[in-house]
C-alpha cells in the first residue's frame, strides 16, 4: 500500500535553534533530495540507515551545511523510502530548503501524514499510531510508560489473543453445524458460557481502566475555591512552585480565573484559582464570583480552602451550598494550621468531605493533600501500578460494545437457543475489537484521528 507521491515537512518545532530536521518520504524521497544535496558519496549509492555530510543547494549557489540520514522501504518509519535532513535551526532556513524540495516534485505533508502512512503500509496498528501522539503530549512518566507500552504493541497483543479466542468459538460453531456427525456441540453451550465470563471479566478490567487512564492522560481539572483572602492563590503558588498568582492582604485581589499545570508526582492537575465568593457591590468582582461558582460544575476535582483562624459566616455557607452535589470530589483544606485555630475539622467533616488541616505558610499538609488526591482518583496508588490503561475514548467505547455482545450471547444461552444464534454477536464483539486496532475501520476516522497530529510526525 506504499503511496505513490512523495511528501515532506518540519519535523522540529518551528523556532530558531540549533538544529533543525526536515522528514521526506515516498518514492522519490531519494531522487527528489539528490537534486539538492551535495556530499562525496551520491544519496543513491548510500547503504541504509546512514548518515552523510555535505551541502544543499539552489542551482549553485550553496544554502547551508548539512548531514542527511537515508533509511530505505522497507526499513523505515514509513516503510518508504525517508530522507531527513539535519540542517541549522533557523525558521528562513528550513523554509527555503523545503521550498526547495517542493520546487522538485515533492509536496507539503499534512498533519500526521507520516504516521498514517505507517499505518496504512502495515508497519504499526490504529493503537500504535494513536500512542504516537500521546507519547509525544504526555506530562508525567506513567502516561509516558503506558504510551510507550502501547506503541511496543502490548494492547494490540491483548486485544489480539481475545480476538483468535472468539474467532475459535465462531469457526466451532459453524464446522459443527456443517459437520454434525463429527462436531459435537453436546454441552458446548456451558463451555462457551463460562469462557465468555473470563472474555467479560478482562473487557471490564480494561474498560474500569479507562477513568484513570484518561485522567492520567488528560490531567485533572482542579478548582479553588473560597472566601477571599483564605490561602487560594498561594496554594496554586505553592503547588507550581512559582508566583504565579498575586498574593495580598487585600479582599478581592483575584478577579478572575487564572490557569496553571502542576504536576505532582504521576498526576497532572489543570488548576483553575477563581475570584474569592462573596457578597459584593462591585461590578468586576462580582462577575468573577459567578465565574467561581460557575467552574465547579465541570471541575474533575474541587479543592474548597478555608481559614481556620477566623469563624465560618454566610459566605462560606454559601459556598458550602454550591458544593453541595460535589461532595464526592472535593476536599476542604483547613489552612493557617500553624495559628490559633477557631474552626475545627470536626465541624467540617459534618459535610461529608474530606478535610485536611495544611498551612500555606510552612507547607505543612501539602503531602497528605497529594496522597489524598491519588486515592480519590487512582485508588491510592499509581505510582507502582504497571497495569495497561487505557486512555483512549475510542477505545473505550468499543470496548463497551464488545462486553455488550458477549453479553447478548450469554443471553442467548441462558435463554436456551441453539447454538447457530451465538455466532453473530460473537462477531460483533470480534469486529468491535478489531476496529480499536484499525482492522476494517471508515477512512473518515482515519482521517480524523490523524489530523489532530502535530505536523511532522
Amino acid at each position: 500500500m506504499l503511496q505513490s507521491d512523495t511528501i515532506a515537512a518540519i519535523a522540529t518545532y518551528p523556532s530558531n535553534s540549533g538544529i533543525g530536521i526536515i522528514r521526506i518520504s515516498g518514492p522519490d524521497a531519494i531522487s527528489c533530495c539528490e537534486q539538492i544535496f551535495r556530499s562525496k558519496v551520491p544519496l543513491h549509492e548510500m547503504s541504509t540507515h546512514t548518515i552523510s555530510y555535505g551541502f544543499i543547494f539552489d542551482g549553485e549557489e550553496k544554502i547551508d551545511e548539512v548531514l542527511v540520514s537515508l533509511m530505505r522501504s522497507p526499513r523505515s518509519y514509513t516503510m518508504e523510502d525517508v530522507v531527513e535532513i539535519q540542517c541549522h535551526g533557523g525558521i528562513f532556513i528550513l523554509q527555503r530548503i523545503l521550498s526547495l524540495l517542493f520546487s522538485k516534485g515533492v509536496r507539503p505533508a499534512e498533519a500526521g501524514e507520516f504516521t498514517k502512512r505507517a499505518f496504512l503500509n502495515g508497519r504499526i496498528d490504529l493503537t500504535q499510531a494513536e500512542s504516537v501522539m500521546d507519547l509525544i503530549s504526555s506530562e508525567n512518566e506513567k502516561s509516558r510508560k503506558n504510551s510507550m507500552s502501547q506503541l511496543s504493541g502490548v494492547l494490540s497483543k491483548k486485544l489480539g489473543d481475545l480476538r483468535g479466542k472468539i474467532l475459535h468459538e465462531v469457526a466451532y460453531i459453524e464446522s459443527a453445524l456443517d459437520d454434525p456427525e463429527h462436531i459435537s456441540l453436546d454441552g458446548y453451550s456451558e463451555k462457551l458460557s463460562s469462557l465468555l465470563e473470563e472474555l467479560s471479566l478482562e473487557l471490564d478490567s480494561y474498560i474500569r481502566s479507562a477513568d484513570d487512564g484518561m485522567l492520567l492522560k488528560s490531567g485533572i481539572r482542579t478548582v479553588i475555591v473560597g472566601k477571599p483572602n483564605v490561602g487560594k492563590s498561594s496554594l496554586l503558588n505553592m503547588l507550581s512552585e512559582k508566583d504565579r498568582a498575586i498574593v495580598t492582604d487585600i479582599p478581592g485581589t483575584t478577579r478572575d480565573i487564572l490557569e496553571e499545570k502542576v504536576r505532582i508526582g504521576d498526576i497532572t492537575l489543570h488548576i483553575l484559582d477563581t475570584a474569592g465568593i462573596r457578597e459584593t457591590t462591585d461590578v468586576v468582582e462580582q462577575i468573577g464570583v459567578s465565574k467561581a461558582e460557575a467552574s465547579v460544575e465541570d471541575a474533575d476535582l474541587i479543592l474548597y480552602v478555608v481559614d481556620s483562624s477566623i469563624p465560618l459566616d454566610d459566605n462560606d455557607v454559601r459556598i458550602q451550598s454550591t458544593l453541595k452535589d460535589h461532595s464526592s470530589h472535593t476536599i476542604i483544606l483547613l489552612n493557617k494550621s500553624d495559628l490559633n485555630s477557631v474552626v475545627s475539622e470536626e465541624e467540617l467533616r459534618d459535610l461529608g468531605v474530606q478535610v485536611i488541616s495544611v498551612s500555606m505558610k510552612d507547607g505543612s499538609g501539602v503531602d497528605d493533600l497529594k496522597q489524598a488526591i491519588t486515592t480519590m482518583f487512582f485508588h491510592g496508588d499509581i505510582s507502582s501500578n504497571d497495569d495497561l490503561l487505557i486512555t483512549n475514548e475510542r477505545h473505550k467505547f468499543l470496548l463497551q460494545q464488545a462486553k455488550k455482545s458477549l453479553s447478548l450471547v450469554q443471553d442467548s444461552i441462558a435463554l436456551g437457543m441453539t447454538e447457530d444464534f451465538f455466532a453473530g454477536d460473537l462477531m460483533d464483539a470480534y469486529e468491535s475489537l478489531g476496529s480499536i486496532i484499525g482492522e476494517a475501520v471508515e477512512d473518515d476516522l482515519v482521517n480524523e484521528i490523524f489530523s489532530k497530529f502535530c505536523m511532522g510526525k
